[in-house]
């Protein structure tokens, strides 16, 4: 299923597989109540770990999701997604993806999973214990992306990345504890010090910084905004935060350090970067204070994933399973397939003279090769010897529509997916052809 799904990435069923025992199998497997998303996701957070072995630093950007999904009778067993004024269904997620040195998404080291009761936002957060909040799957995302890397590649420096949700004291005081990995937190809060001379505010020990370096940003393109190169002044310092549990009133006092990148200039029509980070990383140099501002710049790695997951090339909002253990399963296995292709798309970019077997099984090669010379043009000549990731990806994305610059960008995930989609026939018979002694 696995397979299937990564040659032809899909968020229904019935667009996966291709005969009615195919599918009948896949809704079995999926329906069998003996058989929980749990080995199934454990078996995936292990081989992306593996991959993780001959990193120095693994950059794992952890954040939070929706999966909205179709329930307008609300015969569905799923929670409450968005706004209550909305009233959409789905299931709310948290992901830790691991991304390599180099910018390389890596695949998932955690998942959790659970539904919401549809209510009114509450007013007492701050006088409820940890298992009685959200936050809690936060520190379980983030430990048991710990735990599998100390496992399987013990030698990997994890170096958790969080948005401004995860600046929580629970996470905060929860990553202070590990003392074998780094962390970059967007701060959120302007945060008491615990100073009881100088600046008594998180800002204002930021406020007579000089920049201690100047960073060279490229900004993707997004929806409604160009691509661009941001020039950010660079500022840092130690501060110590004050940290109070307004439940309990204990104080708690956390050393750190705060990493301030501002965008000198932003362009018209466009909001400035101004990220204020607060980090375990040691900022005594220039070099120091970039890469804690490269760890947070990989964050965008995670949203890329879930566009490509959830309403991108293998679509799981477009699901129409029926109940949450159901669609877990497929959701999960999907996921494995949205990590490969974003591995596939980045990697083109990043390392484009790698032999495309890095990424590519046999069988998908001589079939790109094949449907690319029936379907080349007039000018191009392609060769039987094993192409480059990058020429493979570009194949790819132009048997999935890819029209070059006037795309507006290099080859994406849905264009690398409709080309998988394409060569997935040819593939198939030329693994059964050679498996059957008729092709040499």
């Amino acid at each position: 299923m696995a397979a299937a799904a990564a040659s032809r990435p899909r968020g229904r069923i019935l667009d996966v597989f291709q005969t009615s025992a195919e599918r009948q199998g896949a809704y079995d497997f999926l329906e069998n109540s003996r058989f929980g998303v749990e080995p199934l996701a454990a078996s995936m957070f292990a081989a992306t770990a593996v991959r993780c072995r001959n990193e120095s630093y693994v950059f794992i950007p952890t954040d939070g999701s929706s999966v909205s999904l179709a329930d307008h009778l609300r015969t569905k067993d799923f929670g409450a997604v968005g706004s209550t004024k909305q009233k959409g269904r789905g299931i709310k997620v948290i992901n830790s993806l691991a991304v390599s040195e180099a910018g390389v998404p890596l695949g998932l080291l955690s998942q959790r999973w659970w539904t919401r009761v549809a209510r009114k936002k509450r007013s007492d957060c701050d006088r409820r214990a940890l298992h009685e909040k959200e936050t809690q799957h936060w520190v379980d995302a983030i430990k048991e992306s710990r735990q599998v890397l100390q496992t399987h590649a013990p030698d990997a420096c994890p170096w958790f990345v969080l948005d401004r949700e995860g600046d929580k004291r629970h996470c905060l005081e929860l990553l202070d504890g590990l003392h074998d990995a780094e962390w970059t937190v967007r701060s959120s809060y302007n945060r008491r010090l615990s100073k009881a001379l100088g600046p008594l505010y998180l800002l204002d020990a930021l406020g007579p910084l000089q920049p201690l370096a100047t960073y060279e940003l490229p900004i993707p393109r997004g929806a409604g905004r160009p691509g661009r190169t941001a020039t950010l002044d660079v500022r840092a310092t130690e501060v110590t935060l004050r940290l109070r549990d307004k439940r309990t009133e204990r104080l708690s006092d956390q050393k750190l350090f705060i990493v301030e990148a501002r965008e000198r200039v932003a362009p018209e029509g466009q909001a400035p970067i101004a990220w204020r980070l607060l980090t375990s990383h040691r900022v005594e140099t220039a070099e120091d204070a970039m890469l804690v501002v490269w760890s947070y710049a990989l964050r965008w790695r995670i949203e890329d994933f879930h566009k490509t997951w959830k309403s991108g090339a293998c679509d799981i909002e477009g699901s129409q399973l029926r109940r949450t253990s159901h669609a877990l399963k497929w959701f999960t296995l999907m996921a494995a397939t949205a990590a490969r292709i974003e591995r596939i798309k980045v990697l083109s970019r990043e390392q484009p003279d790698l032999p495309a077997s890095h990424v590519l099984k046999p069988y998908e090669i001589r079939a790109l090769i094949l449907m690319k010379r029936k379907h080349k043009k007039r000018t191009e000549t392609i060769p039987d010897a094993m192409p480059s990731l990058a020429q493979a990806t570009l194949w790819l994305a132009e048997l999935g529509g890819y029209t070059g610059k006037s795309s507006g960008g290099p080859p994406g995930s849905l264009t690398i997916r409709r080309g998988l989609d394409f060569i997935r026939p040819a593939a198939i018979a030329i693994e059964a052809l050679e498996s059957e002694g008729k092709l040499r």
